[in-house]
């Protein structure tokens, strides 16, 4: 069966590690299918402290949505609550967030689907990325040949098993394509690459027209909505139909309809870290398809070649951008044996306007992809929010996964599962209800995504990930 995916050709996430077919299967045909515990640094805590420190455990929210409900919640700003990293919203997810509010208004909070466990009181506020990891549970169902025929607890197991025999002679042992998984990019609708490309050229008016009118997987109240803006502008209409959840949009249509030619207003009605993900989410369709460049080039991900960047990797599995270097003939050696050892990384371009850039061969394909996207000419300065201006950087272009393992699970009752699973699999599809389940365990560092590793053994559209 061969299956069409526009998404994953939109945020450059094609290609895979190694050739081979997977076992299908579809995430999330229930929340508790996808759990995610962060693995957050030592909070240091002081009953004097300014911030409440709070363990939360969210089930099947949005985390910038959630962020806005606690901040109403205490009276207090959305400025005011610092976390390490946003989640994937059908999921359990548990996190460290930081809370500028009193311990006591904190821990009388009630919110839907959400578990407030105080810490205490620390002086330490946490920024994106200050984690030292993420673990995962997550049940994959519905396994399937590529003829779409269900697969047996056996057959899953065996693919899974030569997939990371393969990955582990091509790669390294426990190492995976660092790819930017598509929750960068807005789950169902990739949307804020579309909004960061006007905002770098300085465009705001289509920053928000796209961040309002973009089509997506959505619902049809959603739906309804954002074809009325495409076809209408910002009216007065607009706000009549708006589903109630859309808060964003609707603060941006809000702005506009009171100060009709203020697009950059409108734009800074997003949350600050959503308006820099604009952005960086840009940077990251550039990374994944210079990934999917190099490995189409035959050029190896985890090794070394002359003229590529290398950084060291830290105990946590991140890449020390100030320590980064270029390979040079002589001494190519000595840094492809640290790369063996993990201390070394690989580099790909996230690129703004003064990132140091690989000379030889993968430096003509960085340059070319740039080209390729149009953006070769970009500056990556934004003069009306200076914050949002980047210089660049690079990411590591392989990154770890451990503590791997996985497991058959029973089938579920079909009174527990979600809409889309009754529906059953769709044309370009690759699942079966009557298939296999399996459950995989895994660890990964701060800023890789579980589903690009299970996309790996999967090989199916992005919308079943």
């Amino acid at each position: 069966m061969s299956v069409k995916d526009d998404l994953a050709d939109t945020i450059g996430l094609t290609g895979y590690a190694i050739d081979s077919s997977g076992i299908g299967g579809i995430l999330k045909s229930r929340v508790a299918d996808f759990r995610v515990d962060e693995i957050s640094t030592k909070i240091s805590l002081d009953p004097r402290g300014r911030f409440t420190a709070a363990n939360i455990t969210l089930t099947n929210w949005e985390t910038n949505r959630f962020i806005g409900k606690l901040a109403k919640a205490c009276g207090i700003s959305r400025n005011r609550i610092f976390f390490a990293g946003t989640k994937d919203k059908r999921a359990i997810t548990r996190q460290v967030f930081i809370i500028d509010a009193p311990s006591n208004k904190v821990a009388k909070v009630e919110i839907p689907d959400v578990e407030i466990e105080i810490l205490g009181r620390t002086h330490q506020k946490i920024g994106f990325g200050n984690h030292r990891g993420n673990r995962f549970t997550i049940v994959a169902r519905g396994c399937c040949h590529p003829d779409g025929s269900p697969m047996t607890d056996a057959e899953a197991m065996e693919r899974i098993s030569e997939i990371e025999k393969m990955m582990k002679e091509k790669l390294g042992a426990g190492l995976f394509p660092n790819w930017i998984g598509p929750q960068r990019f807005g789950a169902g609708r990739p949307v804020t690459p579309v909004v960061g490309r006007h905002v770098i050229v300085d465009d705001w008016k289509g920053a928000v027209m796209a961040y309002l009118s973009m089509e997506g997987d959505e619902n049809d109240d959603v739906a309804k909505f954002r074809k009325h803006i495409r076809d209408n502008g910002i009216t007065e209409d607009a706000l009549e139909i708006i589903p109630h959840w859309l808060g964003f949009e609707r603060d941006m249509l809000r702005h506009m309809l009171q100060k009709p030619d203020d697009w950059v207003g409108a734009f800074r009605k997003l949350p600050n870290n959503l308006q820099l993900m604009t952005v960086h989410s840009l940077q990251s369709v550039v990374f994944n398809k210079t990934i999917e460049a190099r490995n189409r080039e035959a050029i190896p991900l985890s090794k070394p070649i002359v003229g590529d960047v290398v950084g060291r990797i830290d105990d946590n599995g991140q890449l020390e951008t100030s320590s980064i270097v270029t390979v040079e003939e002589r001494t190519l050696d000595r840094i492809s044996r640290n790369c063996e050892l993990g201390r070394l990384g690989v580099t790909a371009q996230l690129p703004g306007s003064s990132n140091k850039k690989p000379a030889g061969h993968f430096g003509d394909i960085e340059t070319e992809v740039l080209k390729n996207m149009g953006l070769d000419k970009t500056t990556w300065q934004v003069d009306k929010i200076g914050r949002l201006t980047t210089k660049g950087t690079r990411r590591s272009i392989v990154t770890t996964f451990s503590e791997f393992q996985y497991e058959p699970v029973p089938i579920a009752g079909e009174e527990t599962m979600s809409e889309k699973w009754a529906e059953g699999p769709r044309e370009g599809e690759l699942w079966n209800p009557e298939g296999a389940c399996i459950r995989f365990r895994f660890t990964l560092p701060s800023g890789s995504y579980a589903t690009t590793l299970l996309r790996e053994f999967m090989r199916t559209p992005l919308h079943q990930l």
